[in-house]
Formats: C-alpha cells, sequence, structure tokens
C-alpha cells in the first residue's frame, strides 16, 4: 500500500467512524411524540369493566287497589293535641326545664338533663299551679314538685329530692322568652 491509499483510507475510516457516532447519538436522544389529537381521542375506544350482576330495575309500581273503609278504621289512630303548652325555663341554680302542660288532663310533663316525670296537679287554683309526683327527676325514690305562678305561667318553682327527702333541691325558674 502507498502513502496516497493510506491517507485515503484513514479518511474514509475516520468518515466512518464519525457518521456512526452522528448515528448513534442521534438514536439515542429523546424524540417528543406527537400530541394525540381530538380526532384521536374521539376514535380511540375505551374498554369500560362490565359487571355480571343484572341492573337494577327502575320499574315503579304503583297500587291502585283502595283499600276499604274498614280495612283503614283499625290501622287508623289519629290524635289531636289540643290543650298543650310546651315551655322552656331556665332556672337557678343552673338548669334548663322543658315543661309540656297537658291543661285536659291536668298534668305537666317535666324534662331536664336529670331525668323526665310527669306530675299530676293537686290544687284546684290556678295561681299558682301546683303539681307533685312521688319519685325523685331520676325516676328513683323521692319526690318532685312543679310550682308555677301567673295566667302566662311565667315563673315556677322545682323541689326536688332522692331518698334522702330531707335534702331538697329548689330551683327558680323563668321563662326564656
Amino acid at each position: 500500500m502507498n502513502l496516497g491509499q493510506l491517507k485515503q483510507l484513514r479518511t474514509t475510516a475516520f468518515m466512518t467512524g464519525l457518521l456512526a457516532s452522528a448515528i448513534t447519538i442521534s438514536a439515542c436522544q429523546q424524540q417528543q411524540e406527537p400530541e394525540p389529537s381530538l380526532e384521536d381521542s374521539i376514535n380511540a375506544e375505551e374498554s369500560v369493566p362490565m359487571s355480571a350482576d343484572p341492573a337494577d330495575p327502575s320499574d315503579t309500581v304503583v297500587e291502585t287497589d283502595d283499600a276499604s273503609l274498614n280495612e283503614v278504621e283499625d290501622d287508623t289512630v289519629a290524635n289531636v293535641n289540643t290543650g298543650l303548652t310546651q315551655m322552656t325555663y331556665l332556672c337557678s341554680p343552673e338548669l334548663k326545664v322543658e315543661a309540656t302542660y297537658k291543661d285536659e288532663t291536668n298534668q305537666v310533663v317535666i324534662g331536664t338533663d336529670k331525668g323526665t316525670v310527669t306530675l299530676a296537679q293537686t290544687n284546684e287554683g290556678s295561681n299558682p299551679e301546683v303539681f307533685e309526683v312521688a319519685s325523685a327527676m331520676d325516676g328513683g325514690e323521692g319526690f318532685t314538685q312543679w310550682r308555677v305562678a301567673h295566667e302566662e305561667r311565667e315563673t315556677g318553682v322545682m323541689r326536688t329530692a332522692g331518698a334522702d327527702e330531707s335534702n331538697v333541691n329548689t330551683y327558680e325558674c323563668k321563662t326564656n322568652k
């Protein structure tokens, strides 16, 4: 081999190496993928998992048979709450009293955080009205008394005791208007 061919071979080898390097480098570079267009999204079919269970029926059943009066009257109970008055009192020492007056039966239902009792009226007067029951507020042994004054039942006094009736708790109450 002569010197001219050797230079030409060296140039060819150099150029081939350079071309191979360029191809390798371009192959390793990350290229951006084109973003999917709206048409591609529309044409793509999405797979939706299916259940083997049947769908719930959406049919509405309407009963058209009218019940007779005899069938209805056995199942129907109507209460008319006339003569009921509900009032809230704030008492000292601190106590909240919910009172439901049943004027027709001369009773009052007293509810507190200590319990609920139904008291019967023990006097004929209307000022003060006196209600009593032979049990404590928690339903145990003792007594509870409720005295309410004024025509509007604006103020009240509650006395209650447990089994030890000598230890009486007294609360002075006013309506929460």
